[in-house]
């Protein structure tokens, strides 16, 4: 699908859908609990299908939509032993893999995109240590073993998402256990939500505050009712586009969130004003795209982004798609190899195609980026917001935003 931008301003209230990170642990707490639990404000964007559909092969049942689940330990019966599906969610993937072992020693994944492409060592690094097999062949993963008791070391500037699975899986084995990192958490917002949804049903985890986790063992989440957040991560596209002249008020967000990703309150703020900003993203990488957007219009100013090499291991790579993206536009951005530095414009001028790279996030810049184009903008494979914000076009146009769609 193409959608092409006539640039105007957008006006309105607004609520940004569920956190699909949020969404994430809670399901997967949910599906490992004891019995029947009930979520609300649940969005079936793809990853969260993807996670609801492997947790159900994994033995969990529930509905369609995913507002109740009934837990593996809470009903007899073995997971499927067929290939579990992770669309292009690395959070699935990654959160399940030690899970799969821990439930049934056994576990095959595969995934679309550049999903399987995207970097497993450190669970391969653990495998090899512990005696755990596992093969990676045309695209499909295939783990086999017997997950035990012990200390679990493992980089921590890697992605979080390995600490998170080993949190998720640990808990479940006969004894306690301890995850070290070797290197500083990066994305620790992340891992503080898992602790958060883990705690929520009743799992304790020491947390040092630093490189360190206490896990015992014998645990089980228990059987509860909770709601997903709003999600900051999405909503930060809608700062984005009153950056850019909008009047939009954003609505349903806590800002006593666990969510890394509220950060963008702050930040904005700080893009509104005078002097070059720079901007340390290690702890909250899925803000680049919108942040980039509201750099490139900082008229006569400089933003700096660093430490975000971790964005080219993502559904595109990231600090390329942002570069050309809008740079196609007539922005002024320099990609760096772990950073961005960003010469801010009055307007943009627009009157081109972009990609939106299969990428969400891309695909949501580009739109806030064309409000302040001179001329109209269209987004080629546009259909990619459907990962994480399946309504974002619905809800761009109810904002007054001037989009045809030809698909």
């Amino acid at each position: 699908m193409n959608v092409t931008i006539q640039p105007t301003p957008l006006r309105g209230s607004i609520t940004p859908p569920p956190s699909k990170s949020q969404a994430h642990r809670l399901i997967i707490a949910a599906a490992l609990s004891d019995g029947v639990c009930r979520l609300s404000n649940v969005d079936l964007s793809q990853d969260i299908k993807a996670t609801l559909a492997c947790m159900a092969q994994l033995g969990a049942e529930g509905s369609p939509d995913g507002t109740v689940i009934r837990g593996v330990q809470g009903r007899r019966g073995a997971g499927s032993t067929q290939v579990l599906d992770c669309g292009e969610s690395g959070s699935t993937l990654r959160f399940l893999i030690p899970v799969a072992l821990a439930l049934q020693e056994y576990g095959q994944f595969t995934g679309h995109g550049r999903l399987m492409e995207r970097p497993q060592e450190p669970y391969f690094a653990l495998f090899r240590e512990k005696g755990i097999a596992f093969d990676l062949t045309c695209g499909v993963l295939t783990v086999r073993g017997k997950l035990t008791p012990g200390c679990y070391t493992l980089p921590g500037n890697v992605s979080s998402q390995f600490v998170t699975g080993l949190l998720y899986a640990l808990p479940l084995l006969e004894g306690d256990s301890e995850i070290r990192l070797t290197t500083p958490l990066e994305s620790r917002g992340y891992v503080d939500m898992t602790l958060d949804a883990l705690a929520s049903f009743g799992v304790r985890i020491e947390y040092d505050g630093g490189q360190g986790f206490r896990v015992p063992g014998k645990q089980c989440c228990r059987h509860r009712d909770l709601a997903i957040e709003a999600d900051w991560s999405n909503a930060a596209f809608w700062y984005g586009a009153n950056h850019m002249g909008s009047a939009l008020d954003i609505k349903g967000l806590n800002l006593a969130s666990g969510q890394g990703d509220k950060c963008i309150h702050p930040w904005s703020h700080q893009l509104a004003g005078p002097g070059e900003v720079v901007l340390d993203v290690s702890q909250c990488p899925d803000l680049v795209p919108p942040l980039a957007a509201m750099a490139a219009l900082r008229a006569g100013e400089t933003t700096r982004m660093v430490n975000a090499g971790r964005l080219r291991i993502k559904e595109s790579d990231r600090l390329a798609a942002v570069t050309q993206v809008l740079n196609a536009l007539g922005a002024a951005v320099e990609e760096l190899p772990d950073a961005l530095t960003i010469r801010g414009k009055e307007m943009l001028h627009g009157g081109v195609a972009v990609s939106g790279h299969n990428d969400h996030r891309i695909a949501m810049m580009a739109a806030v980026a064309a409000i302040r184009c001179e001329k109209p903008v269209t987004i080629t494979g546009a259909e990619c917001v459907q990962k994480s914000y399946p309504r974002f076009w619905t809800d761009y146009r109810s904002l007054g935003g001037a989009l045809t769609c030809d698909t």
